[in-house]
């Protein structure tokens, strides 16, 4: 709910704009436009907003201090504010920076939950030619960003390693000449991935991103060769190859949540520490390719995914007691709600990080704002295609009328079921989510699955922060600083 009152006249004090909720019976969570936040008593709260809490209340002063009113200084109040919210918008300065190039849609296993639909390992036509390739790189280093971040996707991009080699050698030689760094990162399942291939990785400085579903018995239940086996056992072999090349911490993998796995997710995270990873992401599943076709097999709701992931934050948090082992959404989360820094987390922006701050480049040259947009036109709606490199320009692409419609469409601050949301400065849209499942309409809508899901997580964040105790605030403090030692901020609100 949105709370926008400047003055009143018998007042001694002026309310700056914020959004509330009540979080608990008695409790109200504030949120101001820059994502300062307070915890109030309704007895309080309802005096506050009376224009009777005296200005001596220490409840006040804290108000004050975090920029929710204002007595004489409210030019100062309000130049604060702004330079706040700047730094919270500041992911927008480098425009596109992560660039995924579809190397192949060839694929060596069929991953029940596959968003992308990959082909068959020995199919034609479905390969990334040199020529594509290039013009991608040329597109990549006319964007004015200065760090240009190059991950190779696929279908498992090794089947295409070629032209991996090509694009490395490639895109150095144009960081040289533009005296920009490039860094680069292999999506690839490892299952295939060689010593030459690792020494190349290592020698370049390329970072690989891998999958790990779980135990054994839950990697193998959806990541499986073609012939239907698991690769359970290849991928701890090829992991330990991987990691006695480019070193520990050059590899690293994410997970994605079915229904076989949602109510084992402890399960989940005792296999991520088991096998040395340094944190976990918990991933929903997405609703496309293979997740599409087999959602009453693999799908969940978006409350059943949330109601979990907060169990399953407890434990993370739990273990935090003993060792350092970050849930990284969570973590991506808190340094939103408890620092006044951008994350640039291309799934959760306003406006949109799509084609803006994360783009993707299919096999064939063609250009999409996300990887989302790809899967799409895999499924033959080809709506989100910003053009293609060998026939647009990047002027062509990237400030078309398809993406300006894009981000014009995905800012929840004007956005009237979101303007008034009391998460709207930590939040972000997914347009192209919801047009797959509004039914094709671009617009951000209420109590969409993405919605829901977002909302519960952060009523339960909030909900954590409220009853935090010391050792708690601690262990999520040492999430957002990356400080394994844990810091003492008992003072995070």
């Amino acid at each position: 709910m949105l709370f926008y009152l400047w003055r009143k006249p018998v007042s001694s004090y002026k309310i700056l704009p914020f959004q509330f909720k009540h979080i608990f019976d008695d409790v109200v969570l504030l949120v101001n436009e820059c994502g300062d936040f307070i915890f109030l008593k309704s007895d309080i709260f309802d005096k506050f907003i009376r224009h009777i809490l005296s200005n001596k209340d220490e409840n006040f002063l804290r108000l004050k201090s975090h920029l929710f009113v204002a007595q004489d200084e409210i030019e100062s109040s309000l130049q604060k504010i702004s330079v706040r919210y700047r730094t919270k918008k500041s992911f927008l300065r480098d425009f596109t920076t992560l660039h995924m190039m579809v190397i192949t849609l060839r694929c060596n296993q069929r991953c029940e939950y596959c968003q992308v639909s990959c082909a068959e390992e020995d199919a034609q036509n479905y390969d990334m030619k040199i020529d594509v390739a290039r013009r991608i790189v040329d597109t990549i280093f006319s964007a004015p960003t200065k760090n240009p971040k190059i991950e190779f996707q696929g279908g498992e991009p090794l089947l295409n390693w070629p032209v991996i080699k090509d694009v490395v050698f490639y895109a150095e030689k144009l960081a040289e000449e533009k005296r920009k760094k490039v860094e680069f990162v292999i999506c690839t399942n490892l299952t295939l991935i060689t010593k030459e291939q690792l020494y190349f990785c290592r020698d370049h400085n390329i970072a690989i991103s891998t999958s790990l579903d779980g135990p054994e018995y839950l990697h193998d239940a959806c990541r499986k060769t073609k012939a239907g086996g698991g690769t359970y056992n290849l991928f701890l072999e090829k992991l330990a190859l991987a990691r006695s090349i480019v070193g520990h911490d050059g590899v690293d993998a994410l997970m994605t949540t079915s229904s076989v796995s949602l109510q084992h997710l402890e399960d989940i995270v005792k296999e991520y520490i088991r096998q040395g990873m340094s944190g976990i992401f918990i991933r929903s599943l997405n609703p496309y390719g293979f997740a599409a076709e087999q959602s009453e097999k693999l799908g969940y709701t978006a409350k059943e995914f949330a109601k979990q992931y907060l169990k399953t934050l407890d434990f993370i948090i739990n273990i935090n007691k003993k060792i350092f082992f970050p849930e990284h959404f969570a973590t991506l989360l808190l340094s939103r709600i408890l620092t006044p820094f951008s994350t640039g987390f291309v799934d959760l922006q306003s406006p949109s990080g799509a084609g803006i701050s994360g783009v993707i480049y299919d096999y064939d040259g063609s250009v999409f704002p996300a990887d989302e947009a790809r899967m799409l036109a895999r499924m033959g709606d080809r709506h989100f295609c910003l053009g293609n490199v060998l026939t647009d320009t990047y002027y062509d692409i990237f400030a078309g009328n398809k993406l300006q419609e894009l981000t014009k469409r995905s800012c929840v601050e004007v956005t009237p079921p979101c303007s008034w949301c009391v998460y709207q400065a930590y939040c972000g849209s997914d347009p192209i989510r919801n047009y797959l499942e509004s039914g094709k309409e671009l617009r951000i809508m209420e109590n969409t699955p993405f919605c829901i899901k977002h909302r519960y997580i952060f009523d339960g964040i909030f909900k954590r922060l409220y009853y935090a105790n010391n050792e708690t605030k601690d262990i999520l403090w040492s999430w957002i600083t990356h400080n394994p030692g844990l810091v003492q901020r008992h003072d995070m609100y």
